[in-house]
């Protein structure tokens, strides 16, 4: 039985993992949600203006009002300068089972920095929440976030053909890996919850 708190304050050595609001949209849209180069392997296209993302924002704070929403903006801890973000965006209770989804704006790629946002995610919803088993897939061409993927100790399950489709409408392969709560190797220090 899975215990649901939704989206809570993550905290890890450089980052802290919060809910957004809508004044994160500037933020949001300049630093990668109107990035080609980093939008290229997600399911949208990017954001055309300003109002597209403020939208999207508004619509994701009221998404916080269900325990089931686990979404978060990343921000670095030295500055609170939103880098990107990351959740678990397709969530079945009965399976207790999720999918781990995560965009980086470029100044930020290379650094081991998704990584550990990502090992705060899957931390909190093994241990807070209670999930059995998350997964996440990538592009082929995406060898980046694969290899994020590797590093949180996820488990390589195959290759599904056009199973995705990608911001340019274009139907493309993907990878999927996974990890099971009783293969976690995370400390169980890695989030300080509100």
């Amino acid at each position: 039985m899975l215990n649901h708190q939704g989206t809570q304050r993550l905290e890890t050595p450089r980052l802290v993992l919060r809910r957004f609001t809508p004044a994160d949209a500037p933020a949001m849209f300049n630093g990668w949600a109107n990035d080609p180069e980093v939008t290229r392997y997600l399911t949208w296209p990017p954001h055309r203006d300003l109002s597209v993302t403020r939208e999207l924002l508004l619509q994701w704070e009221k998404s916080y009002e269900n325990p089931e929403t686990y979404n978060w903006c990343i921000e670095l801890r030295e500055t609170g300068q939103p880098i990107g973000s990351a959740g678990l965006p397709d969530v079945d209770s009965r399976l207790e089972s999720a999918s781990l989804g995560y965009v980086l704006a470029r100044p930020y790629w290379r650094r081991g920095l998704m990584t550990e946002a990502a090992a705060a995610i899957v931390e909190y919803g093994f241990h807070a929440v209670g999930f059995h088993r998350l997964y996440a897939v990538h592009v082929v061409e995406n060898k980046a976030s694969g290899a994020v993927m590797r590093r949180l100790g996820m488990q390589y399950e195959g290759r599904l053909r056009e199973a995705y489709r990608n911001g340019q409408g274009r139907f493309v392969d993907t990878e999927q890996y996974a990890i099971l709560r009783r293969e976690w190797a995370g400390s169980g220090m890695l989030y300080a919850a509100e």
